[in-house]
């Protein structure tokens, strides 16, 4: 048996999900309409998400897994025990925006809505699991992008602001650790998803993507000012798709590539870690003739109130080359990238990577030296149960296990400064890049399928007591 050293006294373990993938009860007790419900499963998802085509309400012909997903939102109690059951300390989960605000720019918030996330709280807290909430986690209210254009509309501050001074309020006991968006560098390549883009013919994508992005950074900034305000305990985080890029060769056009590619990356967390723009970001608008609507309030936003913590997704680490000739594409966490040759892959193509964790955990350390939280990290698998309905997950195990090992190299040997590690999917849930039910992250087995059939039942997978176990001694046993 491998034995590790264990993760510090109060390390957060858990898993997470997020409200539009798991939810379901899409109108239920006065929830609203969101950007998240209208994107179906099929071949128009990835140009929906794109902000190419629009669907700004259901169509006929079409299955839009969200709108019922896992139906968790009448099942959390069941689901918070098998969370409890495994010793979780934390649980992160997104709030949905339309329950709160249905339309997005009411006075006041709809009651059911603030209710329900009280009583999931408190459910959690029953258990001792500490809830780790993500604000915004792709949700945007259908009322706002078709009324103001969503986030390329400076108007959104202020809805975002109300929304934000009602949950610090409300669950002020209940939640002390937030994150304001998630994975914020999603809006340049997912901005529909991202920001409720959706594009005119002629108009310029980039200019309307940063010029959204900044109203975003500029509301993260707004969040942590009256999080800190309403609260002095609560911890505010942001969050990236994180995943360093490696240079294809030692080709130094390659090695350039590779520092290009982890600067658009990095770019919002630079601003929100930082607060203030990096001037390659300066040097890049000016190239191409980007001209934001900047005010010298925002500045002050950015600079008085940056994060307390830097949070992100790994699934893999990427590859960049400044050659054109290299074309082979992999698939990712919506990024593609160029394939790495020594790398095995998942069913879907996400190329696995354990000692590429380590490398990213410490890159953001040395880039930001705050703490960090790991949020996302898990294997999507085709899962096929037995008779009994046990899945026999070995695979997911053996992933999880590489990735947690590195990641104690770079707390233990490395010194990087980690808070906290959750697990994506800690349920089986409706992916978000494809919208399959198939694609599964879980510990626990939800029966359903992609055409929305199954009886909801929930079941342990073998990755469960695995888990379990591995909570219980505080990482020193993976086996």
């Amino acid at each position: 048996m491998t034995q590790l050293k264990p993760f510090p006294e109060g390390f957060l373990w858990g898993g997470a999900t997020a409200a539009n993938q798991c939810e379901g009860a899409y109108d239920a007790d006065g929830r609203g309409l969101a950007n998240v419900d209208v994107v179906p499963i099929g071949e128009d998802r990835e140009a929906i998400i794109t902000g190419r085509k629009k669907m700004f309400d259901f169509e006929e012909g079409y299955f839009y897994p969200a709108k019922e997903s896992i139906d968790m939102y009448h099942h959390f109690k069941e689901d918070i025990a098998l969370f409890g059951e495994m010793g979780f300390k934390t649980y992160r989960l997104s709030i949905a925006w339309t329950r709160i605000f249905p339309k997005g720019d009411e006075e006041q918030p709809n009651e059911a809505g603030l209710k329900f996330y009280e009583d999931l709280f408190k459910e959690c807290h029953k258990y001792g699991i500490e809830p780790l909430v993500t604000i915004t986690h792709f949700d945007c209210p259908m009322h706002l992008i078709e009324k103001y254009g969503g986030w390329r509309n400076r108007k959104m501050l202020g809805f975002y602001e109300n929304l934000c001074r009602v949950l610090f309020n409300r669950y002020k006991g209940l939640v002390k650790y937030w994150l304001t968006f998630n994975e914020i560098n999603m809006i340049l390549h997912a901005p529909f998803m991202g920001a409720g883009l959706c594009f005119e013919e002629g108009e310029d994508v980039e200019q309307v993507k940063y010029q959204a992005a900044h109203h975003e950074l500029v509301a993260s900034a707004i969040a942590t000012k009256i999080a800190h305000e309403v609260d002095p305990e609560n911890k505010v985080g942001c969050m990236l798709a994180a995943g360093q890029y490696y240079p294809h060769t030692c080709h130094p056009r390659d090695v350039w590539e590779g520092l290009q590619e982890d600067r658009e990356n990095y770019f919002f967390i630079d601003v929100q870690a930082r607060g203030c723009y990096p001037n390659y970001a300066k040097k890049k608008w000016e190239r191409e003739g980007i001209e934001l609507d900047i005010h010298e309030e925002d500045l002050e936003l950015l600079k008085e109130h940056t994060v307390d913590f830097i949070s992100f997704s790994y699934y893999s680490s990427r590859v960049a080359s400044g050659d054109p000739a290299v074309k082979e594409k992999t698939a990712g966490n919506i990024f593609a990238s160029i394939k790495n040759p020594y790398l095995d892959a998942s069913e879907w193509g996400w190329q696995i990577d354990p000692l590429g964790f380590r490398i990213t955990l410490n890159s953001i350390w040395d880039r930001y030296q705050k703490p960090l939280f790991v949020v996302e990290n898990g294997l999507g698998a085709v899962d096929t149960p037995d008779e009994n309905g046990y899945v026999a997950d070995d695979y997911r195990i053996a992933y999880l296990r590489e990735h947690i090992k590195t990641m104690n190299d770079a707390v233990n040997e490395d010194g990087v400064v980690l808070w906290g590690y959750t697990t994506w999917g800690c349920i089986d849930l409706v992916s978000a890049g494809t919208g399959e039910m198939k694609k599964r992250y879980g510990f626990i087995y939800v029966d359903r399928d992609n055409d929305g059939n199954g009886t909801l039942k929930r079941t342990k997978k073998k990755s469960f007591d695995w888990y379990k176990k591995v909570v219980a001694t505080n990482g020193s046993d993976i086996e």
